[in-house]
This record gives C-alpha cells, sequence and structure tokens, in this order.
C-alpha cells in the first residue's frame, strides 16, 4: 500500500514538473507571504506589543523566525506560540520544513524602528556607512534621524574635563546599530 501512494506521489510530481509547476528536486517552497499571515494572526491574538523582526525561508524549508517586543523580553510561551501557530497551519505531507523562532538578541544590529525607541536611554555603538563609528547614550529618536549623546575627557589647563555633545545620525546613514552590554 505504502508503495503505491510513492507511486501515485511521484507521478503527480513528474506531472507538475512537465507542466513547470514543479521542481525537479520535488522540494515544495513554503510561499514566504503565507508564514508571515500566520505570524501576524498569531501576534494579535496574544501580544500588542510583539512585532516581527525577520523572517527567513531556506531553499530546504527551514523557517527561521525573528520577533522582539516594544517593551520587556519575548518569552519562551510567546515563541513556543508562534512556532505553533505555523506548524498547525501547513501540511507536512506537502511541505517538509523546519523552524525555529527566537528573539532578537543582544548582540545583533538593530533592525526595526521599535528596537531603537525600546532601547532609548541605553548605551549603544553606531557604524554610519562612511565607516565612523560612535558610542554615546541612545538621547532620542526621530522619524528620520536618531540623536546621540556622545561624551569624551578633554584637557582645559592641565585638568580632565568631560565634554558631552549630541550627534545627529539620519537613519540612511547608519550601517549597524549595536547595544553596548554592560556588566556594571
Amino acid at each position: 500500500m505504502e508503495l503505491n501512494i510513492l507511486n501515485l506521489k511521484f507521478a503527480t510530481y513528474i506531472k507538475r514538473y512537465l507542466r513547470g509547476q514543479e521542481s525537479p528536486l520535488f522540494i515544495n517552497m513554503i510561499n514566504k507571504s503565507k508564514i508571515e499571515t500566520l505570524i501576524a494572526e498569531r501576534i494579535n491574538e496574544i501580544s500588542s506589543t510583539l512585532y516581527l523582526i525577520d523572517l527567513q525561508i531556506s531553499s530546504g524549508n527551514n523557517i527561521n523566525v525573528e520577533i522582539d517586543k516594544k517593551e520587556g523580553n519575548v518569552s519562551i510561551k510567546e515563541c513556543i506560540s508562534i512556532s505553533r501557530n505555523i506548524e498547525h497551519n501547513l501540511d507536512r505531507e506537502l511541505e517538509d520544513f523546519s523552524i525555529n523562532v527566537s528573539s532578537a538578541g543582544l548582540d545583533k544590529p538593530f533592525r526595526h524602528l521599535n528596537q531603537y525607541k525600546k532601547n532609548q536611554g541605553k548605551n549603544v555603538k553606531i557604524k554610519t556607512k562612511d565607516q565612523k563609528e560612535y558610542k554615546g547614550i541612545l538621547k532620542e529618536i526621530n522619524p528620520n534621524e536618531i540623536i546621540l549623546e556622545t561624551s569624551k575627557k578633554i584637557k582645559v589647563k592641565k585638568k580632565n574635563v568631560l565634554s558631552v555633545e549630541d550627534i545627529n545620525i539620519a537613519f540612511d546613514q547608519i550601517k549597524e546599530t549595536k547595544i553596548i552590554i554592560s556588566f556594571n
């Protein structure tokens, strides 16, 4: 019986391939917009502060979802809930896949405006597209730019004085922003 089912599936794949509907490798690619919809559905059900950072689907149907919260941290329960919603709405008979849902890591660069807002008032390191690097406190977030409060020691009359300066950096000039992790 199992052999007949396999032969039927193989014949179906061959027919689809000959019509240009199927890959010769017999891998059904998962539709990214379908996964985005499933994620949005679950996020709307469990929390208004959760949002999608990144969704990647590899050619081998490895689904990687990265989420964050506007306030606080993403819980394991929230990751599991999103993972299960995706898993229960895909058919493993048609689409073999693996799934990984995680929160945005502290070591990863910011990729969403909400991450800047969440980390306002914290120490960050910014690399610009013209290879400049700034460290300071994320003071203000505007629609087109951020304001970074930097400080450095300068000598004035043989004394070290702390000089504080605000630097405006346009979002389109930012290559990477990361939080500075401090254990002080």
